[in-house]
């Protein structure tokens, strides 16, 4: 079940503000910029780029992703490995709020969203 207008706006909010917080300096936001969407009950984060052979055209590559799981109240953690899976984020799989994500994806401590 997705989000309802309320919390998706409210998460909105709350992400935009965390990529304006993160995102590189407008100079070169033309080579790299940062992004999310929000799809069902999850919220990804992704760098966007040029394509490397097509300059013109732009990719996306997946960060980090927080899944709400509404019957436990957690904020489930996945970083995206080199085999291009979603994986849970071992040292913390879950958190208590979105807020608490963010913080996590602004540590990068064991350099797994950003390398």
């Amino acid at each position: 079940m997705a989000f309802s207008e309320l919390e998706r706006k409210r998460i909105e909010k709350t992400v935009g503000r965390f990529i304006e917080a993160h995102r590189p300096p407008p100079a070169i936001r033309s080579q790299l910029d940062l992004g999310f969407r929000l799809q069902g009950q999850s919220v990804e984060l992704f760098e966007i780029r040029p394509v490397w052979d097509n300059p013109s055209q732009k990719m996306e590559s997946p960060v980090a992703k927080a899944t709400y799981v509404k019957t436990q109240n957690v904020w489930k953690v996945y970083w995206m490995r080199a085999d291009f899976k979603w994986h849970g984020y071992p040292p913390a799989p879950e958190v208590d709020t979105l807020d608490a994500f963010l913080a996590l994806v602004a540590e990068d401590k064991h350099a797994c969203f950003f390398g």
